[in-house]
């Protein structure tokens, strides 16, 4: 009987002790955590896309509480997450510009054309390791849906090759800029305003063989705009929205039809 009744002991009183000394180190290096952290990280709508700027929403949550971060980075969460934030902090809530995402890219089946068939993995950055991308841009949408793979609003579809984004069910979380190989995906105001679908580098003539809507930098654009808001460089129409009053002229002028109202 005592053969078996000792190591039982034996045991038993390892884990007693164990257990003792688990107790006294919790004790001992216990760290009170602020319970607004967890309130907050459960008001946000865990998406840990961070486009908040931080690893996710439990790191925002805790950035808001002990680092001082602005309550109204949330994208996904917008004004709702926002409201809910001052109202856990007991602060007032703060203005939440609504954000979509844009492609910067016109070049549809239409305007461009395909220069060989690929017949790898049907992916944007997998096709763009062969050539730069089947397209005869090099510069614009290869047309996979890399980008639609990873939206969980379902804000983007392929049409003619060209991904586009349905604004209203975008939440800017910036998935999709994140896998775009040729990074065309921008994050901008919900709110309309003018914009240049375009993200070629080449020379005008190059982009004219290229694309039949591409920016050709012709600067037709710069020298009608009375605000002086666009700058060609290095053959490309930029617009300093600073200076941009929305007029539209430059979406009438443009002779490639690169520049729109989104």
């Amino acid at each position: 009987m005592m053969t078996y009744l000792i190591p039982v002991l034996i045991v038993g009183g390892c884990g007693v002790l164990a257990g003792v000394l688990l107790t006294i180190v919790s004790k001992l290096f216990y760290v009170k955590v602020d319970e607004r952290v967890q309130r907050i990280s459960d008001a946000l709508p865990q998406a840990n896309c961070g486009a908040c700027g931080f690893a996710g929403c439990a790191d925002y949550a805790d950035a808001i509480v002990n680092g001082g971060a602005e309550t109204n980075l949330c994208r996904p969460g917008g004004k709702e997450a926002a409201e809910s934030i001052a109202e856990i902090l007991g602060t007032e809530a703060a203005e939440v510009v609504p954000m979509t995402a844009v492609v910067k890219c016109s070049g549809d089946c239409n305007a461009v054309r395909e220069e060989f068939e690929f017949g790898g993995i049907r992916s944007c950055k997998a096709v763009k390791k062969f050539y730069g991308g089947s397209s005869s841009c090099k510069y614009g949408c290869i047309g996979l849906g890399d980008c639609a793979a990873v939206c969980d609003n379902d804000a983007i579809s392929v049409k003619d090759g060209l991904a586009r984004v349905t604004p209203l069910k975008c939440t800017a979380c910036g998935k999709c800029a994140a896998v775009c190989p040729n990074e065309l995906i921008a994050i901008k105001p919900l709110a309309q305003h003018i914009m240049v679908l375009c993200s070629s580098k080449d020379n005008g003539r190059n982009t004219r063989l290229a694309c039949r809507k591409g920016c050709l930098g012709c600067k037709l654009c710069e020298r009608n705009c009375v605000e002086g808001a666009i700058k060609v460089e290095e053959n490309h129409a930029i617009i300093n929205y600073d200076l941009c009053a929305g007029c539209g002229l430059c979406v009438e002028t443009c002779p490639a039809k690169a520049i729109h109202r989104v």
